[in-house]
């Protein structure tokens, strides 16, 4: 014994006791490899979603002078612009890395970096906070393998990746603290921690209210089976209220001061805020016998949904608020918001597979532990597990969560099957046996069967769009309009946010719900009749028309309006109030004076 403490713990004892060290240090050389690895896109600003590049104009408002709460962009549907739902605690770490870097490489390139590196800092949150269940859960030193799983998670991972600077990859590190709250064995501080967590990502936006609620009731039926959780029900409500009221106050725009439903305004506040006031009014109370503690949870969540019915009846449909025409002719077709079952095969079966995993691994892990100390963790995390999986029926975009939240699962189900190999005789076995466990448990084969067995591959009209979505918003593509005056462009919904990312024209509406009257205007246009398109674009007082042939888009309109005026415009129909503008050779776009 003395010579270990004199020359150190022996290399096990070293990764248990310095794991969130040693989390750390992994992450920063996975940053650097992507750093590396996506340099091209660093370079070319390829932010690739509308939401990264409407991001990167609010931290460039935000450090041009436009106020702290005043989230308006005026670039979009010029002159009033609109406001955007959402916070600026996003913004911070963007705006920061941009001044660190300005001096020693001036604001262009300083955006760049800073959009390459943002991403990756709340991987390094969710990295912690899934070595910390694991560890908890599973096994001490299990969480490298739990990690190197989180690596495999196909549809999570790229929410971290560089330029994907939205706000995604926020609230999945705020999800893995939350799972590791639940996990946590210390009860004020698990509680204290799923109440930060799900204050600050509500702070960031409602995306991830169904799991904030869930894990909220979670801890309910902690308390309602153990009297003894109540510090941990008290510290989560002071949490949850508290933070929530912080956040509000120090991040919630002007324009969700009022009554809307899309946001942390003052509507969630007051939900967040009562929901905490009763769930420690509750642990402070503590009676003795469960049923009590059962019903009064049931009083309290049924004041709470009886309140939020009756003073808040606005908010009982769709959050958005949109108008049915919006609703119908756009948000009801926006992919990500539709259930698993309505996509492809090749997209469905990937996002699936690690879920359903995952979720198989709790179930059997919380069996395994239902005689050990680490049943209940188990039983909140596998519940968490299986809500998120269910959610997949709701909407794709539950997909990033249901595979972080499998990870767990997912290890414990490799700590019985990967060593059961190590035992067998067969070299062969030994060997190859857990690569093919791994790439079963990781739900990489899913990967791999659609891209190998050329299961529902696109067709050839699917691989033109594809090619169109992606060379369109690029800045070769775009660049050469800012030989033209600054000036109002009549584009596409999706073009928008790029449009006046990288060039210093204007754009009418980017995809945005309470940019809804300006998206309709651009679906009139490019619908209707000419004479309605120009009357549409005079009213917005653009002088460019834009386009790019066989975006989505642009299928849409010839779809749904055969005979409008972007079918016309397809088909090679000229107008005279229409002058063509030369472009460069080979590029993807059109561009038009309008007279």
């Amino acid at each position: 014994m003395t010579g270990q403490r004199n020359g150190g713990l022996k290399p096990l004892e070293e990764l248990d006791r310095h794991w969130l060290r040693l989390t750390l240090i992994m992450w920063a050389g996975i940053a650097i490899w992507y750093i590396a690895q996506r340099w091209g896109a660093i370079h070319w600003l390829s932010l690739g979603d509308t939401d990264d590049n409407m991001r990167l104009m609010q931290v460039r408002g935000l450090l041009g002078g436009q106020g702290w709460y005043d989230l308006r962009q005026y670039r979009l549907n010029p002159p009033a612009g609109f406001d955007i739902h959402w916070s600026r605690l996003v913004d911070l770490p963007i705006a920061g890395l941009i001044l660190l870097f300005k001096p020693f490489v001036g604001t262009g390139e300083a955006e760049r970096l800073a959009c390459g590196i943002a991403p990756l800092l709340p991987l390094s949150i969710t990295m912690g906070g899934v070595a910390f269940t694991v560890r908890r859960l599973v096994h001490p030193l299990l969480w490298p393998l739990a990690l190197v799983f989180l690596l495999f998670c196909g549809v999570m991972l790229p929410m971290f990746l560089p330029m994907r600077i939205d706000h995604h990859g926020w609230q999945l590190a705020m999800l893995s603290l939350t799972v590791a709250g639940l996990a946590d064995d210390a009860r004020r501080r698990g509680g204290l921690l799923v109440g930060l967590a799900s204050a600050a990502s509500l702070t960031i936006g409602l995306e991830m209210l169904p799991y904030c609620a869930m894990a909220g009731a979670i801890l309910a039926l902690r308390w309602i089976w153990d009297r003894a959780e109540a510090p941990r029900l008290a510290a989560y409500a002071v949490a949850l209220g508290g933070g929530s009221a912080a956040g509000f106050a120090a991040f919630a725009s002007n324009a969700n001061q009022v009554l809307r439903c899309d946001a942390l305004t003052p509507v969630w506040l007051s939900v967040m805020v009562a929901a905490g006031a009763l769930l420690l009014v509750l642990a402070l109370a503590n009676p003795g016998a469960r049923w009590v503690r059962l019903g009064l949870a049931i009083v309290a969540g049924g004041a709470i949904a009886i309140g939020f019915a009756l003073v808040f009846p606005q908010c009982l449909g769709r959050p958005e608020q949109v108008s049915p025409e919006l609703a119908r002719t756009w948000l009801d077709h926006v992919r990500e918001a539709k259930p698993i079952y309505e996509h492809p095969l090749r997209v469905a079966f990937p996002i699936a597979a690690l879920p359903v995993i995952g979720l198989i691994g709790g179930i059997i892990a919380t069996w395994r532990a239902r005689a050990n100390d680490n049943v209940v963790g188990w039983v909140a995390v596998t519940l968490f597990s299986a809500f998120a999986t269910a959610m997949l029926l709701w909407q794709v975009r539950a997909g990033p969560a249901a595979q972080l939240l499998a990870v767990p699962g997912v290890t414990a189900l490799a700590w019985l099957i990967l060593p059961w190999f190590r035992r067998q005789r067969s070299v062969l076995v030994r060997v190859l046996g857990p690569v093919a466990g791994f790439i079963l448990l990781s739900g990489f084969f899913a990967s791999l069967m659609i891209q190998y067995l050329h299961i529902d591959q696109p067709n050839a009209r699917t691989k033109i769009i594809n090619r169109a979505s992606r060379t369109c918003p690029t800045i070769p593509s775009l660049k050469p309009l800012d030989r033209l005056p600054p000036q109002v462009v009549f584009t596409f919904v999706d073009l928008g946010p790029r449009l006046i990312t990288v060039t210093h024209h204007d754009a009418i509406a980017g995809p945005y719900h309470r940019n809804g009257d300006a998206i309709l205007d651009v679906q009139h246009g490019f619908g209707g009749s000419p004479e309605q398109f120009r009357a549409i674009a005079k009213r917005h007082h653009a002088t460019l028309l834009m386009v790019c042939p066989n975006m989505p888009e642009s299928t849409v309109y010839r779809a749904r309006s055969p005979g409008g005026f972007y079918d016309q415009l397809a088909h090679g129909k000229s107008f005279d109030w229409l002058e063509p503008v030369a472009m460069p050779a080979k590029s993807p776009i059109r561009v038009w004076k309008i007279k």
